[in-house]
């Protein structure tokens, strides 16, 4: 008897659709997972579903259990959180976290998913892939003690890397956004809130996740002489400009981009894995729950992400449950 599972599709930009699949039988080295709970990453996501990811980035861009091609169809995601059922006898039953899209079964290597910690709860699990590239970002901007530090764009990125700041000794460190609700999930971090005008300036780090040229602008004017800009934002096929004119020389100031595709080459002696496992062990801490702001179910999703395209659906992480069928 065949298995069958649902998936989210991207049948063109700005259409999705749910479509039916069948499953390969297992090898002896597969597992076979029916997903929780699933999270959009609002940033990522909702740029491949308008459409936006560059023609030259197309590789680059490919999530690791992808299906089909940009622009569309494909089938893409990659926060999955399930319960293994068949596989080798040391993960049957485990929750797991999987880069793979929204589905809810499927048939990977086992190698390909990490058993989450029992002190994390499978939805906060879903949380993982970001946290997993907040780490990396640290990774590649060392952070000091006593460093003075803004995190420009309240994103689920952006909250993450302020959510890990929080816990380095003697920082001050400020979430800059435009939206001031921002401010609750800050409080619930354990980091200050400012708005873009009200930033505290003198900065050695400025973090920047807003993925607009505003944004950049900004962070650069924060900064105190020396001082490094950390770019993590994703501009898809957008322009941008920036004022590399004015004191930009003279302060000696950095911009440095970081990205979650290359373990930060100041920890080439950690695996891709490891670094997985690390982002988990970090999900123990329930002040993570602030960046899961909406819920759904599987069904939803054709109706949901034109919604959380659009900005009608404010969200950083929204979680998306599964039925314990297909």
């Amino acid at each position: 008897m065949k298995r069958t599972a649902r998936a989210f599709w991207i049948g063109a930009p700005g259409h999705g659709e749910i479509r039916d699949v069948v499953l390969p039988d297992p090898a002896e080295d597969e597992v076979v997972v029916r997903s929780l709970w699933s999270g959009v990453s609002r940033g990522t996501e909702t740029l491949v579903f308008r459409g936006g990811v560059p023609e030259n980035q197309h590789a680059t861009m490919r999530a690791p259990f992808q299906e089909g091609d940009f622009p569309g169809p494909v089938k893409y995601g990659y926060l999955n959180v399930g319960v293994v059922e068949e596989g080798p006898e040391r993960l049957v039953g485990r929750t797991v976290f999987c880069l793979y899209p929204h589905q809810t079964r499927y048939v990977v290597p086992a190698s390909a998913v990490t058993p989450v910690p029992d002190s994390v709860p499978a939805g906060r699990a879903v949380l993982a892939g970001t946290v997993e590239t907040a780490v990396n970002a640290l990774w590649d901007a060392a952070p000091l003690v006593g460093d003075r530090i803004a995190v420009v764009g309240g994103g689920m990125v952006g909250c993450s890397v302020a959510a890990l700041l929080a816990r380095f000794p003697g920082v001050r460190v400020q979430l800059v956004d435009a939206d001031p609700s921002r401010a609750k999930i800050a409080e619930a971090l354990g980091v200050g809130f400012a708005l873009p005008a009200d930033a505290l300036g003198d900065c050695d780090l400025v973090v920047h996740a807003s993925a607009t040229e505003q944004g950049l602008t900004r962070a650069l004017e924060l900064l105190t002489a020396e001082g490094t800009v950390l770019e993590l934002s994703w501009y898809g096929d957008r322009k941008v400009s920036l004022p590399l004119g004015e004191a930009f020389h003279s302060r000696r100031l950095v911009i440095r981009s970081s990205q979650v595709g290359t373990v930060s080459p100041v920890r080439a002696n950690r695996s891709y894995a490891g670094r997985l496992a690390l982002a988990l062990d970090l999900l123990a801490d329930p002040a993570l729950d602030a960046l899961v702001t909406g819920e759904s179910d599987f069904e939803e999703l054709p109706d949901l992400l034109p919604r959380l395209a659009s900005g009608e659906v404010p969200a950083l992480c929204h979680r998306v449950r599964y039925p314990h069928i297909g």
